[in-house]
């Protein structure tokens, strides 16, 4: 579904990306690893058309992404930081963007977390009344409204309360079974052990490895997701 082919970007004297090559197919969850600063957010931005490569290519169902910007209906995004405006209702952000959304895509939306986080009890307030973790919630349930076929997730469950978070992990978990490629960034090992099938692991720019989860703790033998990790970073670095 989506092919990375030795994506680099380089800011200033800063190589955020090095050469990357990563192949996403549908009907999986992909983590994205990582210490901070290691190029997943560049990575991301890239593959959202936000951040233009300075070489490589990113191929979107076979084609290129260079020059498209159709792509970008079938991708689904929730920020780490969800920013809107602060005097708009939160019952307004969701009309005005369903009516976007129909000159794009077939009239047929996804509100089952809207249902799910009870949201539209609180379609009269305006964002800025909003905590943090309702704010997530709204662009949780924005990531999944039209129905696409890739949806990523930035630190999706960050500020959200531990039903909250269950909630969305089954959505995530239900969504790959319904054919659908979610890739997702967390630094929770035990959430990443729960909804992932596999990690790429990037470092400086580079995917160090990409493994599925299971390889990652039989090569390792550790049943625990953080500690096969650690043992397979002493591994790779000797």
């Amino acid at each position: 579904m989506i092919k990375i082919e030795g994506l680099q970007k380089q800011y200033g004297k800063i190589q955020a990306l090095r050469g990357i090559d990563l192949a996403f197919d549908l009907k999986q969850v992909v983590a994205l690893v990582g210490p901070n600063a290691s190029g997943k957010t560049t990575l991301i931005k890239c593959l959202l058309g936000m951040v233009i490569p300075d070489g490589g290519r990113i191929l979107f169902a076979g084609n290129d992404i260079k020059g498209d910007v159709l792509y970008k209906r079938r991708i689904g995004y929730m920020p780490q930081i969800g920013r809107y405006p602060d005097n708009m209702r939160m019952g307004y952000l969701f009309g005005m963007m369903k009516d976007l959304g129909k000159t794009r895509v077939k009239d047929q939306f996804d509100e089952e977390l809207i249902a799910a986080f009870k949201l539209e009890q609180m379609f009269g307030k305006p964002m800025r009344a909003l905590s943090g973790g309702t704010r997530q919630k709204v662009s949780a349930a924005l990531a999944f409204l039209f129905n696409p076929e890739v949806v990523i997730l930035d630190e999706p469950t960050a500020g959200l309360d531990p039903l909250a978070s269950e909630i969305l992990k089954q959505k995530i978990t239900k969504e790959k079974e319904a054919g659908k490629l979610i890739l997702v960034t967390s630094h929770i090992m035990s959430e990443v052990e729960e909804i992932a099938d596999s990690i790429a692991y990037i470092v400086e720019g580079e995917a160090l490895f990409y493994k599925s989860i299971a390889e990652i703790k039989s090569e390792t033998g550790e049943e625990r997701l953080g500690k096969a990790l650690f043992h397979l970073l002493q591994k790779e670095k000797v």
